[in-house]
């Protein structure tokens, strides 16, 4: 009885080490990553590639400025002065003889790094206070009620009359704009937050007696960062807009500076004798903002397929 057992174990463990060597012999393929996934989900979307094409030629064009404009932004030259589009000037010359197409293309970096700098300080900010307000519920009510206070005005208005309070100037439109989109990071992220905390993984490495920064830190965040990326792509676009809106009104940049929105404010006294001067300047300010509306909506749907 004893010989016939110990032949099965012997079988057993021959049959046990074939099967290793061969599962040894058999690559695994590498697992597909989410972002991967992602990523291959967007690039089936021609929509949201329409919108990626129109960024990347704006960014690299507004990056090579100095490269690609044919003229100084600050050069005058009265003999051309309301010059109409032409080889000369592609896209013709404003009040002052100065190069349009130079001047959008030094615009385009203040334009986008306004909204770079504005997009990223609200995110920061409002992200932070959203995770406190989701997972604190003692200062919830606090931090809510701030925010209520800055929705019931439209954003814009509520940032013409902190500019009102802090004075003109592309600086001051740029705080402005971060204090009026912050209420909208908090509200998406608290609400994300609230029905990730009573999930039960969070209550299983809160029971083992990890502190709250590793658990926000490590086991919340990574789980809310797909609506944080969609509502960064959408209001990168959103900032670019109010920052030229506050431009054209005379809050923001102020001439000479070459900020699109400020050129539109500049060229609308001269709409019946040289259209260019607001016409291009507002279909850069168009086209960039479709861009990141399409890449948004894009995203969005990349990151949840269903």
């Amino acid at each position: 009885m004893n010989e016939n057992a110990s032949q099965l174990e012997i079988e057993d463990e021959s049959r046990t080490s074939s099967t290793s060597r061969v599962a040894d012999n058999q690559v695994a393929p590498p697992p597909v990553s989410y972002w991967v996934q992602v990523m291959k989900r967007l690039a089936r979307n021609k929509t949201a590639m329409f919108g990626a094409v129109i960024l990347l030629i704006f960014s690299i064009g507004c990056a090579s400025a100095p490269l690609i404009a044919p003229y100084p932004i600050d050069e005058m030259n009265f003999q051309d002065r309301l010059m109409g589009p032409g080889p000369a000037h592609l896209l013709g010359t404003d009040d002052f003889g100065r190069d349009i197409f130079s001047r959008l293309l030094y615009g385009g970096r203040i334009s986008l790094l306004t909204g770079l700098v504005t997009v990223t300080v609200a995110s920061l900010i409002g992200v932070t206070l959203g995770v406190i307000a989701g997972y604190y519920r003692k200062v919830e009510l606090y931090i809510m009620q701030v925010m209520d206070i800055l929705l019931a005005l439209p954003a814009l208005l509520l940032a013409i009359a902190i500019i009102a309070v802090l004075g003109p100037g592309l600086t001051n439109a740029m705080i402005a704009i971060v204090i009026a989109v912050i209420p909208s990071y908090v509200r998406v992220v608290r609400a994300q937050v609230l029905s990730i905390r009573e999930k039960e993984y969070i209550e299983a490495v809160r029971a083992l007696g990890i502190r709250d920064g590793v658990i926000l830190v490590k086991h919340i965040l990574p789980n809310i960062l797909s609506p944080i990326i969609v509502l960064m792509t959408l209001q990168f676009g959103t900032s670019i807009l109010a920052a030229a809106a506050l431009s054209f009104l005379g809050l923001g940049a102020q001439p000479p500076a070459p900020e699109w929105g400020a050129m539109v404010y500049v060229g609308k006294a001269f709409l019946g004798q040289a259209w260019w001067m607001s016409i291009f300047p507002g279909l850069a300010i168009m086209l960039v903002v479709l861009g990141f509306n399409l890449l948004g909506d894009g995203l969005r749907d990349a990151l949840d397929p269903k």
